[in-house]
């Protein structure tokens, strides 16, 4: 072989070798080691999850809760014949008492605190408390008094009395109370705060001392 085409490759091969030893650098720097920072093994513990408010907890156990006796109150209610859509004042009243006996019948062993449970219950004190103790809180609890017959004897499964008005609820105190669908509404009665089916007229579930005296 002529010199010139030894020389030749001598350097060819000698560039060449360089480039493999600078790649070889460069990958040996780039690539991870395992269980290096950065590394992608599978040993790599996964994200902790974050804990959850305890008063988020609370309010989305009373929605599940909701979400049941609604699934009782439309099954029993499908069983009714429906209102006209211009029903009279007797009319509805008969609808609505029809529906409470099924649901006292379906829920014989109802108590209080089965929808209010202790937990939720904490949470809607706490609310009411920074409510009514900010600076519209006594003109708010005025307004509630306006129409709230004050202490009476009230019971799960029963009738909302008849001869008492329907208190308002200022939206400040519903702003922060979890959502209802359209057939429950609250509803102060005396200093208890009611959880009231629509159209049944009747008391489902309630909390004593929620407005402060």
């Amino acid at each position: 072989m002529p010199w010139g085409m030894v020389g030749r490759s001598a350097a060819t091969c000698t560039v060449t070798l360089a480039f493999c030893l600078v790649a070889g650098a460069w990958v040996s720097v780039t690539t991870p080691q395992a269980g290096a920072p950065g590394s992608t093994s599978s040993a790599t513990a996964p994200p902790q999850r974050q804990p959850v408010n305890a008063d988020a907890r609370a309010m989305a156990a009373f929605q599940d809760r909701i979400e049941e006796y609604m699934a009782l109150h439309n099954k029993l209610e499908a069983t009714l014949p429906s209102l006209p859509k211009e029903a009279d004042p007797q009319q509805i009243d008969r609808h609505q008492r029809s529906l409470l006996r099924l649901l006292q019948g379906a829920r014989r062993g109802a108590r209080q605190g089965d929808l209010f449970t202790p937990d939720i219950r904490r949470v809607v004190r706490r609310l009411m408390a920074q409510v009514f103790g900010g600076p519209d809180g006594r003109q708010l609890r005025d307004s509630i008094n306006d129409e709230n017959p004050g202490p009476l004897r009230v019971a799960v499964n029963s009738r909302y009395p008849d001869a008492v008005p329907l208190s308002t609820v200022p939206p400040q105190v519903l702003a922060g109370m979890p959502k209802l669908p359209d057939e429950l509404e609250y509803r102060f009665l005396g200093r208890r705060l009611i959880l009231m089916d629509v159209h049944a007229h009747a008391i489902v579930d309630f909390i004593d001392n929620t407005l402060p005296a």
